[in-house]
């Protein structure tokens, strides 16, 4: 079975967590155009302090009623136990805002979703699987049932 390389490794410290949340300060500028549809702003409410973090994250699905990212970090990111103690969220997707419920989806859920952002972004997709699984798998469907076994998926509906 994959393993999450990037959750055994934790969250980016220094140049790199500098690089993640580059597009924070973009959105607060009102600059959130810039990313179009394909990165968000997750504003949160951290479970310890009670204070507003802010993470930024690319969709993985922009559907009509919902849209969907993934915890690339796996299951111990941050934002991720944040939501699950408060799932009460601000959602800043290009020059939308909208507050919604954040909801972990299920596994099943999660491999349609997944197959078809490969689908639409497979060298993309391809080149994420292989960055964040110690074994992607050879086949595209290898990839969304490996991928899909370690990295949770959330649900932010929209308005």
């Amino acid at each position: 079975m994959a393993q999450a390389r990037l959750e055994a490794a934790g969250s980016p410290t220094g140049w790199k967590r500098v690089i993640y949340r580059a597009p924070i300060p973009l959105y607060r500028a009102g600059l959130g155009f810039l990313f179009g549809k394909r990165l968000l702003i997750l504003e949160h409410l951290g479970r310890k302090t009670g204070e507003i973090r802010r993470t930024a994250l690319e969709t993985v699905a922009n559907h009509p009623d919902a849209v969907y990212v993934a915890a690339a970090w796996g299951s111990k990111a941050d934002w991720l136990q944040n939501i699950k103690a408060d799932s009460r969220v601000t959602v800043y997707l290009g020059s939308m805002r909208f507050e919604t419920d954040a909801k972990i989806i299920e596994r099943e859920a999660a491999k349609e979703i997944l197959s078809g952002y490969a689908a639409k972004h497979s060298r993309t997709f391809s080149g994420l699987v292989r960055f964040m699984l110690d074994d992607p798998g050879a086949t595209t469907e290898e990839q969304v049932e490996n991928l899909s076994s370690v990295i949770p998926l959330v649900r932010l509906p929209k308005p």
